[in-house]
């Protein structure tokens, strides 16, 4: 099945202005920071045998490189609008509590774009198995996903808008 604007990437409100900050950050503090750095490492003379001045270089290339990254993904971002979001159905923006239908064991997810996806915080991306099979799904139907060991089913217990 076709995305559609494969080329768009989406976020959360929420997301966008994280994303936002940290190009911030980067731009205002981090650029200045680090041509401190670089500075002094010209100081101490000789740069051909400077470990300072050769790391802050890095890490100079390492903010601008994250700097292009953040300013052609926020040029192609789609922002989900969480007063638009439908809660009869699951979308992203929405947060969703699932059941295990053979374990019994509950899961809370919030669905969100694949920039913003992060496992460990119950922030899945609406390109993973789950949050696939999850995008347009009701409350109470049953949704089952291919995992590693082997086919999981779940029950939505409920929607609501993520926090």
């Amino acid at each position: 099945m076709a995305q559609k604007n494969t080329d768009k990437k989406i976020l959360t409100s929420q997301g966008l202005k994280k994303l936002e900050a940290e190009l911030d950050d980067l731009r205002t503090v981090r650029r200045k920071e680090i041509a401190q750095k670089i500075k002094e490492a010209r100081e101490q003379g000789d740069l051909s045998e400077n470990a300072e001045y050769d790391a802050a270089k890095e890490e100079q290339r390492e903010i601008e490189a994250r700097i292009d990254e953040l300013e052609e993904l926020l040029k192609n971002v789609e922002v989900v609008d969480e007063d638009e979001i439908d809660l009869d159905t699951v979308n992203i923006g929405c947060e969703v509590k699932l059941q295990n239908v053979d374990s019994g064991k509950t899961v809370v997810y919030q669905l969100v774009g694949s920039t913003e996806a992060n496992a460990l915080k119950g922030k899945i991306s609406n390109e993973s198995p789950v949050g696939r099979e999850l995008i347009g799904a009701k409350k109470g139907s049953k949704i089952s996903v291919e995992a590693p060991a082997g086919v999981v089913t779940y029950k939505i217990m409920s929607i609501h808008k993520a926090n």
